[in-house]
């Protein structure tokens, strides 16, 4: 394999890097960020609002990304102009597929490493044919093989780093809310849809009443802003809901729980990412492309029909036994 570039040996290469705009995808792209930044770039990233709280315990400057095609234009000229201090030359890749992710960081002078999608090869210096059948966070990881001209083994987890002031939002939450060690964290929302069926599963509201008054354990929701805090408020009166938590004090939370229970969605994710006990209910998605990665995930399936709330409730039982067991 032809390396794409080699960083400098000093000082090190800065490298921009788009991130992808949902909290699963960035959340899988975290080892291969890890790998780049090991291999001696300096990475600095843009993506959407909540990535820089998400991304925190890394330490990697996280730009927020304009809404604009012209000020995202401007906004990688600005950081290219600045990072090229001292004879340095900035490179680029990008984790999108689209066109415009491509076409901006070129007109900006960051000719950069992404997949040959949609017809913008032309506007990469290295053009990664995208891996078929792969799961996501692979998908990632040969990009950044293409990018450093070198394989390596996936990782079988992904080393999240939380911030200290993550946990220390999480225990004034904790603390404040009357959370008990051995709480349960439920994801029961999920944006978009997977082959155009939806991914939240139906039985989500009976299964929390069920697990409080089976276990006696408190069931805590962290929902969005707007109509998924309203929807939980309507759909689960009994759960304990925590609105405006960031992705930091969300991961940090998910990292006390004794079991996350989650729909496919950004959060279940995060909850495998910091080695929560992690439940994924899937319905329509390949698990092989989508499931959460790392050795403490569970994962209820029955497709083509959704898992009745017996069998979750079996399951979610059977890993919180094994957990005090353990």
């Amino acid at each position: 394999m032809t390396p794409a570039l080699s960083p400098s040996t000093a000082p090190p290469t800065p490298l921009i890097v788009r991130l992808r705009n949902w909290v699963g995808d960035v959340v899988l792209s975290v080892p291969t960020l890890q790998r780049l930044q090991a291999s001696g770039f300096e990475l600095h990233l843009v993506g959407k609002g909540w990535a820089g709280d998400l991304l925190a315990g890394f330490g990697w400057p996280v730009h927020k990304l304009p809404s604009g095609h012209f000020e995202r234009l401007s906004q990688l000229r600005q950081l290219k102009r600045s990072l090229s201090a001292g004879g340095r030359c900035p490179v680029g890749l990008t984790f999108p597929y689209s066109f415009s992710s491509a076409l901006e960081m070129r007109v900006a002078g960051l000719r950069p490493t992404g997949f040959s999608y949609e017809g913008r090869s032309l506007l990469l210096r290295h053009a990664v044919p995208r891996p078929s059948g792969l799961h996501t966070l692979e998908e990632y990881w040969a990009l950044g093989s293409a990018f450093l001209g070198r394989e390596a083994p996936l990782p079988a987890s992904i080393q999240w780093a939380v911030h200290p002031k993550a946990t220390a939002q999480a225990q004034a939450l904790q603390l404040n809310q009357g959370l008990k060690p051995g709480y349960v964290l439920a994801c029961p929302f999920a944006g978009g849809t997977f082959e155009s069926q939806d991914k939240r599963w139906p039985g989500f509201a009976e299964f929390i009443d069920r697990m409080m008054d089976q276990t006696g354990r408190q069931v805590v929701l962290c929902p969005g802003p707007g109509d998924e805090a309203t929807t939980a408020h309507r759909d689960h009166p009994r759960a304990i809901i925590l609105e405006g938590v960031g992705m930091g004090a969300y991961g940090a939370l998910m990292k006390q729980a004794a079991l996350v229970v989650s729909n496919d969605t950004g959060p279940g994710h995060l909850a495998a990412a910091v080695g929560a006990p992690l439940l994924s209910v899937l319905g329509p998605t390949e698990p092989g492309l989508w499931r959460p990665w790392g050795p403490g995930v569970h994962i209820e399936r029955h497709w083509p029909r959704w898992p009745q709330v017996d069998e979750v409730l079996a399951r979610a039982e059977s890993i919180l036994k094994s957990s005090i067991n353990g």
